[in-house]
């Protein structure tokens, strides 16, 4: 009797413990490393971002059904407080209280990959909030409210109507914007954060060189939607969920309909950027269709794309972090105009002078594809103010504009972009950049 219950249990057990396979110890692997990259971030740059913003104490509120954009971030979970029945509101709570380290706690949020990350001290009840902020006195109290950055602003107005209501008339008169710690909050990386996005930005440039060749597009039959979806496909087969933007190949004059068909001697572009790991690229790829006997590009279409790099050259060279963005743009114009180029500061307003015209937008990159931290671009009012740091991603990224012979004068659009990090040497490349013109037989 005892050996068949013994047998019995054996079964049991076998039949309920789930199989680890490959894909099981995939999401544990990518929870491991979002969970480093946590960590390293309320320890190394929290601290630093709270006190240059003098900012006391810092309140996430997350609501069921409503998630704030800092969700991963921060570590998940859902509000669903079992010690306050109805109260599907919670809380994550940042409080400077001296020291290296900021005090972090979570209030009336649940969940396994919350709870055991390793970033937290205290786990409570949404219902002790306000004894919880009396006890801690904090002088100014960050939520994340902002006009300029939607990674800021996921305050609802009915969840800010609660706070007020919570902490009662004094506390709510210290409630100011988070906006620009959440910008350092993201913006300044982890050695972490720089290997995870590095190894996302060298699967995006290796899927979309793939996307602009013979693998995937025969001219005169392949659509540039069907490219788009074969990126998809791509994604789907590494674990990753579809991009709710379909990725579509642009020709630069003509051939933005969802069923227009690659043809021989046009110039193609792709901008894209894989969604992993709580990260988001932005990078560009130009490929050319061969027409029948061609071996390279037109000689006009070369030289657009040498200049191109001419230009990168120049602004490389002149990046450096400690000054804002708004410096580094007129720094940057300035350069390019000493070397033959000429300035346009609005994106496609194309004059008819026989120069080569140079648009820089350079933006942040990271947790989203234009990211929330410093730009060397004008058209981002608030961060084109802000300061220009070590470890923060950016892309790379500008557009020439260079008359053709064969076009009677008219100018080729051509982007050129690539994600780079900023280091005390200015920019250093995270993957093989862009040195060429792809090519399509």
């Amino acid at each position: 009797m005892k050996k068949t219950r013994i047998l019995f249990v054996f079964f049991v057990a076998a039949f309920i413990t789930p199989r680890t396979d490959i894909r099981a110890q995939e999401a544990r692997v990518r929870w491991e490393m979002l969970n480093l990259i946590r960590n390293e971030k309320f320890d190394l740059v929290l601290p630093k971002v709270m006190r240059e913003n003098a900012i006391d104490m810092w309140i996430v509120v997350v609501k069921r059904g409503h998630k704030d954009p800092l969700h991963v971030d921060l570590g998940g979970g859902s509000p669903d407080d079992w010690w306050s029945r109805g109260n599907f509101l919670g809380y994550y709570i940042f409080t400077d209280r001296g020291g290296d380290r900021i005090e972090r706690t979570v209030l009336g949020i649940h969940g396994y990959t919350l709870r055991y990350c390793g970033a937290y001290d205290i786990f409570g009840s949404a219902k002790d909030l306000k004894k919880f902020v009396e006890e801690r006195d904090p002088m100014r109290i960050g939520i994340n409210m902002s006009k300029y950055i939607g990674a800021a602003d996921g305050l609802s107005h009915t969840c800010f109507m609660h706070l007020v209501e919570t902490l009662g008339g004094e506390y709510a008169k210290r409630l100011v914007s988070a906006e620009k710690l959440v910008a350092g909050f993201r913006s300044q990386r982890v050695t972490s954060e720089i290997v995870a996005f590095g190894k996302a930005a060298e699967l995006t440039r290796q899927i979309m060189e793939r996307a602009l060749s013979n693998e995937v597009i025969t001219p005169g039959v392949t659509t540039r939607d069907e490219v788009g979806w074969w990126i998809q496909d791509q994604l789907l087969a590494m674990g990753l969920l579809p991009q709710a933007s379909l990725p579509g190949v642009i020709y630069p004059v003509e051939g933005r309909s969802k069923d227009y068909i690659i043809q021989r001697g046009h110039l193609l572009s792709l901008d894209w950027g894989i969604e992993m790991l709580n990260f988001t690229c932005d990078i560009k790829r130009a490929a050319y269709v061969l027409r029948e006997g061609e071996t390279a590009p037109p000689p006009s279409i070369q030289d657009a794309y040498n200049q191109g790099l001419k230009v990168r050259k120049i602004i490389r060279k002149h990046v450096k972090p400690g000054i804002t963005g708004e410096e580094m743009l007129e720094l940057l114009y300035r350069k390019t105009e000493e070397a033959g180029f000429q300035r346009q500061e609005v994106e496609d307003e194309v004059t008819t002078s026989n120069k080569t015209e140079v648009n820089i937008g350079w933006h942040s990159v990271g947790n989203l594809g234009h990211g929330v931290g410093p730009a060397i671009w004008f058209e981002k009012p608030l961060r084109y103010k802000m300061k220009i740091r070590p470890t923060q991603l950016y892309a790379f990224e500008f557009f020439v504009y260079v008359p053709l012979p064969e076009w009677e004068g008219k100018k080729l659009r051509l982007g050129i972009e690539d994600d780079v990090v900023i280091t005390e040497n200015g920019v250093e490349w995270l993957y093989p950049m862009t040195e060429r013109i792809l090519l399509i037989h």
